[in-house]
């Protein structure tokens, strides 16, 4: 089987995490499965200088938004699961439950059904009760819920640096080391 992920950009703030999660696989034994929505697009433009198709080129295979009949759309098709970064509050609540709209909410419906991982790294701040509700649906189905807080422990001097931090720890949870990792107790934390 071939190893595959795919990767959902939503239209919330931070798709850098997305294009940093491309970036970090290419190379590696893992085929990515792109698919952005509309407003990924235009959030990536105002947060970013990349261009659509230099994001689209990252990635091993891409999907449109609307393409429902895309591979990723089926259960048949194996993947290790999906990572959507950032995942919008609107994505997720079509996630958890099951109102799919658009290829991205229903490929990650189908890692669910599929029981497959599901890694949402969900960008909303402050939180109502009503997302903090969806969140919870969203796990009792099977995703993680992760936002992309940054883990100071590391000391990381850049924007660049928290950014990778959590690619990785995304990334491990599917077992994937992209070596973007300062672990507590192995490389900070320890005392003299």
């Amino acid at each position: 089987m071939t190893d595959r992920l795919i990767i959902g950009i939503s239209g919330a703030s931070g798709v850098v995490y997305g294009i940093r999660l491309l970036e970090a696989l290419q190379g590696s034994s893992i085929e990515t499965h792109l698919v952005m929505t509309k407003s990924a697009e235009i959030t990536l433009a105002y947060e970013t200088d990349y261009k659509v198709k230099a994001v689209k080129d990252l990635a091993t295979k891409v999907y449109g938004p609307e393409d429902i009949a895309a591979s990723i759309s089926s259960g048949s098709f194996k993947t290790r699961g999906m990572i959507v970064a950032p995942c919008s509050i609107r994505s997720l609540s079509e996630i958890a439950y099951g109102q799919t709209t658009h290829l991205l909410s229903r490929a990650a419906d189908v890692v669910l059904k599929e029981r497959r991982r599901l890694v949402l790294l969900l960008r909303e701040t402050p939180l109502h009760l009503g997302h903090i509700r969806a969140m919870a649906a969203a796990t009792e189905a099977g995703a993680i819920v992760m936002p992309p807080v940054p883990a100071f422990y590391a000391r990381p001097k850049t924007i660049d640096e928290m950014v990778g931090h959590t690619v990785g720890r995304a990334l491990d949870l599917f077992d994937i080391d992209i070596g973007a990792v300062r672990r507590w107790g192995e490389d900070v934390g320890k005392r003299p």
